[in-house]
């Protein structure tokens, strides 16, 4: 017999796992060229060119015992100087190596954070729409989730509405853009309005509250947005981030924490993060992954790929009656549903081969994400399904 808390969780299982499942069955049955799998954040841009070789040239030139062995659990001390330095000088910040902690992807990330900060019935604020799984990183640690809704249309974070959930409980905030589904970067003024609400509330309650900034889209945006790097406006903030869109390395499960020194008790979540990664079953982050990205650091993806799939699904897609903000950043798109219920909408879809996410999934309710992060002619050959879906709900002509 398994555990209540994992039989409830296996019960409710990922939406946007389930909807990927699906995309294989009707796959099985139409054809793949017939079936358009939205579910997804999988990335279909290859890895750039230097990371094979890098693969290579690292395995032929290290050591085969150390290069698959132990080292410190927050990682090997060249690869963090040169995350810390690359940081530095993007970004004119001031880490060293001491500051970055090599992690299992950005999920396992944010687990050992949230290990290291978070006592039993501590609260932790996320900004709906959310990716869901936050809410089971915070069950992993009996930590209280507390939901605060955006405003749509354009999903920035409400700040009062966040500084009227603040309670004497709350430890952290997850902070996550650009925002996955949404697609939306929280602008400088929010990310300054946040910072000035939750610094009002430590004064209000003597206490630390910290953002927890979870980035793994943050090399993802367009038209020439910017994306704030948080720890310049708010002291209390932890980067989680991963190379898994960056680098499109999901599989790879290879990430980091930085922990600035300006942090209030940095030294101590610094020693609980590298204890928390042993004791999670971590150990340690990928020993060869690790030297990968710290080869590649200075390597990017084929941002423009994902920027022609956005243009052409956003136009194609309010050309035909749909409404969504256009996203900056990431590969989502959040559409509107064109009724209340996002689920009978998403089956509706289904109708027609598209597999899109219900926003409920995300605490979006009366949305639904499309990963666009598939390739042009999935997007092309898509388009009459997206239009006999409007013309089924009287959207085309109005």
């Amino acid at each position: 017999m398994i555990s209540k808390k994992m039989a409830e969780l296996v019960k409710r299982s990922s939406l946007i796992r389930a909807m990927f499942e699906e995309g294989n069955r009707l796959a099985a049955i139409y054809g793949r060229n017939n079936v358009f799998d939205f579910s997804l954040g999988n990335p279909n841009v290859p890895a750039p060119c230097e990371i094979n070789a890098a693969i290579h040239s690292i395995v032929e030139e290290e050591i085969s015992t150390i290069l698959h062995g132990y080292m410190e659990n927050s990682g090997y001390l060249d690869v963090r100087e040169t995350i810390a330095n690359n940081l530095n000088k993007r970004f004119d910040t001031c880490f060293s190596r001491k500051n970055i902690i090599m992690t299992v992807g950005a999920a396992g990330g944010l687990n050992v954070i949230l290990k290291s900060l978070f006592d039993e019935g501590e609260e932790l604020l996320v900004i709906a729409p959310y990716f869901g799984e936050y809410g089971n990183y915070a069950s992993n640690f009996n930590a209280k989730l507390v939901i605060v809704p955006a405003n749509p249309p354009t999903f920035q974070p409400d700040i009062e509405e966040i500084k009227a959930r603040i309670s004497p409980l709350t430890k952290a905030i997850i902070v996550n853009s650009p925002n996955n589904p949404t697609g939306v970067i929280y602008s400088e003024a929010t990310i300054t309005a946040l910072a000035r609400a939750l610094d009002e509330k430590q004064r209000e309650y003597g206490k630390s509250i910290y953002i927890i900034s979870d980035e793994p889209y943050r090399e993802l945006i367009y038209d020439g947005a910017k994306v704030p790097f948080i720890t310049k406006y708010y002291k209390n903030t932890i980067i989680g981030y991963s190379f898994s869109k960056s680098l499109s390395l999901p599989g790879e499960r290879i990430g980091y924490l930085a922990i600035p020194d300006e942090a209030d008790c940095s030294a101590e979540i610094i020693d609980a993060a590298n204890v928390a990664n042993r004791i999670l079953g971590f150990v340690n982050a990928p020993s060869l992954q690790q030297k990968v990205v710290a080869r590649c650091i200075d390597a990017a993806v084929n941002v423009d790929a994902y920027n022609r799939n956005r243009e052409l699904l956003y136009n194609s897609l309010v050309s035909f009656g749909f409404e969504c903000a256009k996203p900056q950043g990431a590969f989502y798109l959040f559409l509107k549903s064109p009724i209340e219920d996002d689920k009978a909408f998403v089956t509706a879809a289904k109708k027609y081969n598209l597999l899109i996410v219900p926003g409920s999934a995300f605490a979006g309710a009366g949305y639904a994400r499309i990963a666009y992060c598939v390739s042009e002619n999935t997007i092309t050959n898509s388009l009459p399904a997206f239009k006999k879906l409007a013309e089924e709900f009287g959207l085309i002509g109005k």
